[in-house]
């Protein structure tokens, strides 16, 4: 294909206009991927269609994001039923035999941890949603994966930034060497063209045998001979011996809305829950946008649901209290302590004396960022990688999902042109955002962030991001229901922050108000910044629906290279 060809995919970080007026709506973090989905969708396909598609393009076309060997979650409403169903394919730990970790510390996304295998989820998830709610052939559905693997794509200046700062971690094994670096020697330029060795053979047997051409067939095959040559003695049942899985997701009101995001054993839900229940108790929506009050609250909000990671749990392992953990009263209980531990003296001369002596170490989990002079430098950051899709159908019908790289196979090994990560998974960790118990069949918990709200017992809206997931749904769901009344342009470009921290410290996007600084410090707060828009903070697709009108708007937004489009 002509490099002229490829100008109009090579979308960068920057402010992204709103598709509006649509009657089917798709959103997704590559120019490519969002063409192919509004592709299934004009052809007749349905909103599953064109997620298993997009599914299947995206890990063609962003390797340094997400790969056919991860996982995918997968968040539906049925509108001839009005019923949600949630998808849960992680990739699973196999039974009987201990973590295996083949890249050392020092050398992974996180320092902290090296990760371990796993096996996939990906294949087995799009299995299950096309057996479920597909209605075109899968191979129809692989067309433009194929097609995508063969011909490469254009790099962008984003995707370039990424694969350098991972560069380590992927080259660290021959096969990951000849894979994402040139015959130059050099990792790939911004504006050439990137081909991912090996993979149109793999999805081509994908399209013509389905997804067991990577479960039991020629590439799992592969993957299991490859695992027992570096030491790790899976088996060919291992391949299958979790399959997806469908789970009832978490429901909550907020004021007029019903929130629906992932159950257990993901923890966004629960998340959600807390941090929503104590900021409706706190009175967020009465506070002014952007005021120290908001980033207080919010601060304390978050911190209080990351304190019940724990009880996200697979429930045929663990006990896992919905009920306690939905309990609205105990929300209101949670937010009467905070209220009554709200500083009573302007605490300005303490930040003046003692500064960021004390700072935490880490304020993003797995990574390192290192407080210098009121900015951030975050010196290990978390893998970038994770796609969301949101993506509605003319029927009515509603999907947000993901698909990631965190969690697939061998980490640092490429098989077949799926280059892998592994699994920074935890195993037996209260507070770990990642973890897995060592027991045949259990799911793994993660913090995906697959949620729609609905009005009236139809949706409204629909959202989900990579990145620091678990703290930016929250904030973007604040945003779009408590102060932006469903206005998702300025509710995705408005500034995000982290959980606040041991040393009470709230690391937020470098656009606060004048004069916020100053008033959060005299609640106490150290305050650190990260870059305006900063990407780990996620790239949020989001739909909305118009009640009057019954269109949707498809929103991008501008931390990464999201492109938003649909039917009209």
């Amino acid at each position: 294909m002509p490099s002229a060809e490829f100008d109009r995919y090579l979308v960068n970080p920057g402010p992204k206009a709103p598709a509006t007026g649509l009657k089917a709506a798709v959103t997704t973090d590559s120019a490519i991927v969002t063409e192919t989905m509004v592709k299934v969708l004009r052809n007749g396909g349905s909103a599953a269609d064109a997620g298993i598609a997009g599914c299947l393009v995206q890990a063609a076309v962003e390797p340094f994001m997400t790969n056919h060997a991860g996982l995918v979650t997968f968040l539906y409403y049925e509108a001839k039923t009005g019923r949600i169903h949630q998808l849960d394919s992680l990739g699973a730990h196999p039974s009987g035999l201990p973590p295996f970790q083949p890249v050392p510390p020092g050398l992974g996304p996180y320092s902290m941890m090296p990760p371990s295998a796993v096996i996939p989820g990906f294949m087995p998830g799009l299995q299950a949603i096309h057996q479920r709610f597909g209605t075109r052939p899968w191979a129809e559905l692989c067309e433009d994966a194929v097609r995508w693997a063969e011909t490469g794509h254009p790099v962008s200046n984003f995707e370039y930034l990424v694969n350098i700062e991972t560069g380590k971690f992927f080259n660290y094994f021959p096969e990951g060497r000849d894979f994402w670096i040139n015959a130059d020697g050099f990792a790939p330029r911004p504006g050439q063209v990137f081909k991912p060795r090996g993979l149109a053979e793999t999805l081509r047997g994908v399209a013509e045998q389905g997804p067991g051409y990577m479960i039991d067939g020629p590439w799992g095959q592969a993957f299991v001979a490859k695992a027992n040559e570096m030491g790790w003695k899976i088996r060919p049942e291992h391949m299958s011996e979790v399959p997806p899985r469908w789970v009832e997701p978490i429901r909550f009101r907020h004021h007029e809305y019903e929130i629906v995001s992932l159950g257990p054993p993901q923890a966004q839900g629960i998340y959600c829950a807390i941090a929503m229940g104590v900021l409706r108790h706190l009175g967020l929506r009465g506070m002014e946008p952007g005021s120290a009050d908001h980033w207080w609250a919010m601060g304390h909000a978050l911190r209080q649901a990351q304190r019940h990671w724990e009880y996200a749990q697979d429930d045929g392992v663990y006990g896992v209290p919905r009920e306690e953990l939905l309990d609205d009263g105990y929300h209101a209980h949670l937010a009467k302590m905070i209220r009554a531990a709200r500083p009573k003296r302007d605490l300005s001369e303490h930040i003046r004396l003692a500064g960021h002596l004390g700072a935490d170490p880490a304020v993003m989990f797995g990574g390192g960022l290192k407080p210098r002079m009121g900015r951030v430098e975050n010196e290990n950051r978390q893998p970038s990688g994770s796609c969301e899709l949101t993506v509605v159908d003319q029927d009515g019908n509603w999907v947000q999902m993901m698909n990631t790289l965190q969690g697939s196979g061998i980490p640092g090994m490429v098989i077949g042109g799926v280059p892998m990560v592994g699994s920074h998974a935890t195993f037996g960790h209260l507070q770990s955002p990642m973890d897995s118990t060592l027991v045949p069949g259990a799911k793994a918990r993660c913090i995906i962030g697959n949620t729609m709200v609905l009005k009236d017992g139809r949706p409204v809206a629909s959202l989900g991001s990579p990145g620091n997931v678990h703290c930016t749904v929250p904030q973007v769901l604040a945003w779009l229901l408590d102060f932006f009344d469903l206005d998702g342009d300025a509710a995705i470009s408005a500034p995000r922050m982290l959980p606040m921290t041991e040393s009470r410290t709230l690391t937020i996007e470098d656009r606060l108000r004048a004069g916020t600084v100053e008033d959060l410090h005299r609640l106490g707060q150290r305050v650190n910044v990260t870059a305006a828009y900063d990407y780990h903070m996620g790239s949020f697709s989001v739909v909305t629906r118009d009640e009057q009108s019954g269109l949707y708007t498809a929103y991008a937004d501008p931390r990464r290279c999201a492109v938003a489009d649909g039917l009209r």
